[in-house]
């Protein structure tokens, strides 16, 4: 996993597969995103190296309390910055591309101005 991007997804993907499933598995990571086994596995290894996950002995992964913190502040910016730019017009699919790309480039100060205005749309 060479881009922080990469990282995020990775575990804004586990904790949404963790708020349907007793436990995760790199099969289950690999099947939603798409990945060959084998890099997903890659990737966890590396995640785990990072303190970011733990893999216990049936292969069953969790999220360490800083990956928790990482996973949960990538998602809410994809769910905020899906519904502002459907918000704008943009259709359901491509907001939530675009949000996607748009949720791991985005400064702290510009993020910050974002959520503030859709919590101002959403009162």
């Amino acid at each position: 996993m060479k881009r922080v991007e990469s990282r995020e997804d990775y575990l804004e993907k586990i904790l949404q597969l963790s708020e349907d499933k007793d436990e995760v598995h790199a099969v289950d990571i690999a099947r939603e995103m798409n990945f060959a086994k084998a890099s997903v596995s890659e990737a966890m290894a590396k995640l785990k190296d990072a303190h970011l996950i733990e893999i216990g002995s049936k292969g069953e992964i969790t999220l360490t309390k800083e990956g928790l913190e990482i996973a949960e502040k990538t998602l809410e910016k994809h769910v905020i910055l899906t519904k502002m730019l459907v918000y704008l017009g943009v259709d359901e699919e491509t907001a939530k591309a675009d949000a996607c790309r748009m949720e791991h480039d985005i400064s702290d100060q510009t993020w910050s101005k974002i959520k503030a205005h859709a919590n101002k749309l959403t009162q």
